[in-house]
């Protein structure tokens, strides 16, 4: 079934997210801290296969979707979007049994402590614990609330009965070894979408919904156009490489809430510029004519403290135009928070710069 349009000055918009919801739920409960992404790549190529387009794999793991083909010349378009999260590895295992942990992506200790998660070892294994810093209990140690929130002092309690170093290795778990969040994905009824990892997978969610309603409305596009998903951008490098012919590329990541900022959890960011400096600045102004022709909730912000596949792109000596879109998604790289009308604004600017 097509999904439900509307007509707004010549452009058709989509008005029904339950395919864009559905597939970020899927996206969310897959585990996909950045270089451990087979997992969540097959379920983005089953999805992409289901919607009738090409799938190629790149050798460090990054999805390539194929909308249009076209000669190998410069004038394409390209959509980008990570799949990969924050998480972290097993760094050692203590002499007690419990796991010491290195990060995976840029967060604060804080923002993990006490959560559930997941080891998982190259055996195939998936073991649960939960992250605790060294003085876990009020009533035990006198420096528990103080004690600084870093690397050094935080590890894992798994769930198995172990007491020493050689146990915890009997499990197979070793050095290397991947550990995942809990994402804790919770839909409210009054449209807030709550979970870890909606940066980026609420912007993957919102490319595959643009892919099907190209799809369902037998939409033509002009150019040129490919889809990247990539698996390493939690850590500066997504999309330093991208398909040859491209001179645009559009990415589509989150938008941060604060502070001297403008967007909301409701809103389409479209971010002017960030640590890699200002992006296109004719790009920038195409996307606000459609945000304000189509009437879409929108915020134009500075992030100082962001980078993006774009920035990857044209740091890897991309000879690109570039720019940056995504939903407003509150408390970035803790526990995260968007609304549908975030998704929605950002779907339907996606489709008016695309289609």
């Amino acid at each position: 079934m097509s999904c439900e349009v509307v007509q707004l000055k010549k452009t058709m918009f989509i008005t029904d997210l339950t395919y864009t919801k559905s597939i970020l739920e899927k996206l969310l409960n897959t585990p996909s801290p950045s270089g451990f992404c087979n997992d969540i790549m097959k379920v983005v190529e089953n999805e992409v296969y289901k919607l009738g387009y090409s799938f190629e794999r790149t050798s460090k793991g990054n999805g390539i979707i194929s909308i249009v083909t076209g000669n190998e010349v410069e004038g394409g378009l390209l959509l980008s979007a990570h799949v990969d999260t924050l998480g972290a590895m097993v760094r050692s295992i203590k002499s007690d049994g419990t796991i010491r942990i290195t990060s995976v992506g840029g967060f604060t200790m804080n923002s993990i402590e006490g959560e559930y998660c997941k080891i998982h070892t190259r055996e195939g294994k998936i073991y649960t614990g939960t992250i605790l810093n060294t003085m876990p209990s009020v009533h035990v140690y006198s420096e528990a609330r103080t004690q600084e929130r870093k690397e050094e002092v935080m590890e894992i309690r798994i769930d198995e009965e172990v007491k020493n170093k050689e146990e915890t290795e009997e499990l197979g778990i070793q050095a290397g070894d991947y550990i995942s969040f809990d994402p804790r994905v919770v839909y409210t009824e009054s449209g807030y979408i709550k979970s870890r990892h909606l940066d980026d997978k609420a912007g993957v969610a919102t490319i595959m919904g643009l892919l099907k309603y190209i799809k369902d409305n037998n939409i033509q596009l002009p150019i040129m156009t490919k889809v990247m998903f990539s698996t390493f951008e939690e850590v500066g490098h997504g999309s330093s490489y991208i398909p040859e012919g491209i001179s645009t590329l559009l990415a589509v990541d989150m938008g941060a809430i604060g502070d001297d900022l403008s967007c909301s959890e409701k809103d389409v960011s479209i971010c002017v510029k960030d640590s890699s400096g200002p992006y296109d600045y004719d790009m920038i102004g195409k996307l606000v004519d459609i945000a304000k022709e189509q009437e879409l909730d929108y915020a134009l912000d500075v992030y100082p403290r962001y980078s993006s596949d774009a920035s990857a792109a044209l740091h890897g000596g991309s000879n690109i135009r570039a720019a940056l879109i995504g939903p407003g998604i509150h408390a970035s790289h803790t526990m995260e928070r968007t609304h549908e009308k975030a998704l929605l604004n950002t779907l339907n600017l996606l489709i008016g710069f695309v289609c």
